[in-house]
This record gives structure tokens, C-alpha cells and sequence, in this order.
């Protein structure tokens, strides 16, 4: 299966980029791993509903050209589903026994996802109600990848 992490802007504080690489080097054994980071607008201060839907517009037609025909796409979303580790597993486990060969996962940026992002999702996952910063949202979401690979192969995991 590969994996692919398709997310808006660049990482530069190095205890995420280390954790990034971490979680990256153990996922080795389980899929083959991509992340793809897609340039992300500034977004001035104060700015109005139009312009920052203009820039989710752009953040998205970025992300959606990263996108190969066939993937399936998983959305980080507030109003996502909020499975449990075992249910994410399952669901992963289930797309790669149905035939998927791709999963993308795509973290929005400070603004969130443009409708046409979400649109094309198969599914949208949530994480909390809570708000994170998304380069915080990389290190979980690896580390959740991580561990639903350890639950497919009945290796031990915390709980």
C-alpha cells in the first residue's frame, strides 16, 4: 500500500520535522510512505470571507494536482468522522483488501480545506473538535498511520 501525505505549507521547527522522520523510518516496514508539502498562500491579517476563500481556492487547486486518478482520499476535517484507533485500522485494512493501492491523506492549511478538496475526499476524518496547528496534525496523523499498522499485524501497541 502506499501512502500519501499530501499538506499545505513547509515545516520549520525541528522537533516536528525529527518526529515527521521518526514515524516516517518506522512506516518503512508496513507501506511506502510520500509526503508531499504544497506551497501555502499568506493570508493577511483581518483579511475578508472572500479573500480567504480565495486562498483555500489556490491551497486547493495545489492539493487537488497532487492528487493521482484512482487514490483514495481521506480529508482531515473538523466535522469528520472520529473513529477510534481500531476503527481507523480497520478502515485501512479494509481499502487495501478491497483493492486500494493509494490512500492520501490531506491536511489543509491554517485556513482549511477549499469545498472542492473536500468534494473530492471518500472520506473525512477528524481527530477532535479541537483546532491543532496542522504541522502538529502531521506528526499525529503519522503516528496514527503507525499504529493502525501495528493493530493490522497484531503487534502490541499502548492503548
Amino acid at each position: 500500500m502506499k501512502i500519501t501525505l499530501v499538506t499545505v505549507g513547509k515545516i520549520k521547527e525541528k522537533f516536528y520535522t525529527d518526529a515527521i522522520a521518526e514515524y516516517s523510518k518506522r512506516l518503512s516496514r508496513y507501506c511506502k510512505l510520500e509526503v508531499i508539502q504544497v506551497a501555502d498562500e499568506k493570508t493577511p491579517d483581518h483579511a475578508s470571507e472572500t479573500v480567504e476563500r480565495q486562498i483555500k481556492e489556490k491551497e486547493g487547486e495545489r492539493i487537488l494536482l497532487s492528487i493521482k486518478e484512482g487514490a483514495y482520499v481521506i480529508a482531515l476535517a473538523i466535522d469528520g468522522d472520529t473513529p477510534d484507533s481500531v476503527k481507523l485500522s480497520e478502515k485501512i485494512a479494509a481499502l487495501g483488501v478491497g483493492g486500494v493501492s493509494q490512500i492520501v491523506f490531506i491536511i489543509g492549511g491554517s485556513l482549511g480545506l477549499a469545498d472542492a478538496v473536500l468534494k473530492r475526499a471518500d472520506y473525512k476524518l477528524s481527530f477532535s473538535n479541537m483546532t491543532f496547528p496542522h504541522q502538529l496534525m502531521r506528526v499525529i496523523l503519522l503516528e496514527q498511520i503507525y499504529r493502525s499498522y501495528r493493530i493490522i499485524n497484531g503487534e502490541p501497541y499502548h492503548k
